[in-house]
């Protein structure tokens, strides 16, 4: 290169031909359809049984039984101290349909506070039963006698259980097992003398009382429902007895719930830019996605009819360890007939699977619509995004035996409604207003019902952060 002679760049040249960002003007574009990340593989509505009602009610009828009341009691936080809710008093059998507001709060602010360490017994077997334990937070393990005279673990309570409430009832009830702390627990306590107290003044409180001594005197079954007579083993002539079934004269009824939005779209939108693919189907489509994973959240987690909320008190497990061991799922599922699936949040599978491979275990999978399910004890566990994680990490597994033929768990719909582009769902047209937009009415109708209480049972407080 001589002295003065210039250095040309790559873009001082000439271009010698058509560029790129020029040539995409003729070209044609390939195109997705629109994508939504909220889509998920929604495994509760594919498995779950859809029956169709009429009218938008379903209503189970079951025998009578004498069995209600049992649930979870709510507190209220204030710093350090902790009071339970007057009206969530009423969980207790002793107290259930109780009507007295004023009572109730007297009772409860005769619930006195204390606190358990790790390890603490808080009643021991064979003492006499003479307070109401309210259990607020921490874990309280119901520990009993075991075949050879060892210690055995009967089952675990967490926030929100009671124990000790037949005292009520009774007043020569003895503990039937020692009540230890399995870690820091809170506790309320409401002795018997204390109500006994309240009753003395208050005749509705006696005689409510004395009301609730006589149902156990009715002869029922062990899952409280009213006994049928049967004579078996006789012979000769003996008087058979006579007998009639007695059915719920209160029965519950389950009401469609509805999930609902209005789609708008332009009708400049509609009627220009339809090609490749159509706006509106676009815009229904990625609607009724969204709708599909609200109308899931809800049959989870719904107050009314969300299998959390549903599941009896009874059927409501905790982990012996809190991570969900192969123990805690052997005992879920001996809580039920016929099993049919597991549901649980992804994050909790993963804990079940680390918790088999710390015992060598490798569960089954299965094939379910092309994807591999693992499996325990031959039930396969489904994912479920929607059950909540807290923000201490712990979640549920739920567990379900489903269909009307085996008296299980069922979703609810109503086929045939106007405008209807899928089972109980519809795409309603509603318009187009001044500003030329058109409006669309999209509605899903659902619910879900469980037929008998042992079709449905809960593992809570499982723990999915523990990683040793």
């Amino acid at each position: 290169m001589s002295v003065g002679e210039e250095v040309r760049t790559e873009q001082d040249r000439p271009q010698q031909s058509l560029g790129t960002a020029a040539a995409r003007n003729l070209a044609t574009t390939t195109k997705s359809a629109p994508q939504m990340q909220e889509i998920s593989s929604r495994w509760l509505l594919r498995m779950l049984p859809w029956v169709n009602v009429q009218g938008g009610t379903y209503r189970v009828n079951r025998r009578l039984s004498y069995a209600v009341g049992d649930g979870r009691v709510t507190f209220v936080k204030t710093g350090d101290r902790v009071e339970v809710i007057p009206d969530e008093l009423r969980e207790l059998p002793a107290l259930r349909s109780y009507e007295d507001d004023d009572v109730l709060s007297e009772l409860a602010q005769r619930c006195q506070q204390r606190e358990f360490a790790p390890g603490q017994v808080i009643a021991s077997f064979g003492g006499p039963t003479e307070e109401v334990y309210l259990l607020a937070h921490g874990r309280v393990e119901k520990v009993g006698t075991g075949p050879y005279g060892d210690d055995a673990v009967l089952g675990v309570l967490a926030d929100g259980a009671y124990f000790g409430d037949h005292a009520l009832l009774d007043p020569d009830a003895i503990w039937e097992y020692t009540a230890r702390a399995a870690t820091a627990c809170t506790v309320l306590v409401l002795p018997r003398q204390d109500v006994e107290q309240v009753a003395e003044r208050s005749d509705a409180l006696r005689e409510h009382l004395w009301e609730q001594r006589a149902i156990p005197s009715q002869r029922t079954n062990k899952y409280g429902e009213k006994e049928i007579d049967l004579a078996a083993g006789h012979d000769g002539e003996p008087d058979i007895p006579h007998t009639f079934v007695d059915y719920d004269a209160r029965p519950r009824e389950y009401e469609l719930s509805i999930a609902q939005t209005v789609l708008r779209i332009h009708t400049r939108v509609a009627d220009l830019y339809n090609q490749p693919m159509n706006q509106t189907e676009q815009q229904i489509r990625l609607t009724v996605e969204a709708l599909k994973e609200r109308q899931e959240h809800e049959l989870v987690n719904n107050r009314e009819f969300g299998l959390l909320n549903n599941c009896e008190y009874d059927q409501r497990l905790q982990p012996h360890d809190g991570v969900p061991s192969p123990d805690d799922l052997d005992e879920l599922l001996s809580r039920r007939r016929g099993t049919k699936l597991l549901l649980a949040h992804p994050r909790a599978i993963s804990a079940i699977g680390r918790e088999l491979n710390k015992r060598g275990l490798v569960p089954e999978t299965i094939d379910a619509g092309g994807n591999r399910i693992p499996t325990w004890r031959g039930v396969p566990i489904y994912p479920c995004n929607k059950i909540p994680v807290t923000p201490e990490r712990t979640t549920s597994i739920i567990a379900m035996r489903t269909g009307e033929a085996d008296q299980g768990v069922i979703g609810l719909q109503q086929a045939g409604i106007p405008d209807e582009i899928e089972p109980s769902l519809s795409v309603r047209f509603m318009g187009i207003n001044e500003q030329s937009i058109i409006k669309y009415l999209v509605t899903a109708y659902y619910s879900a019902a469980v037929l008998v209480p042992d079709a449905l049972g809960v593992l809570e407080n499982v723990e999915i952060g523990r990683w040793r």
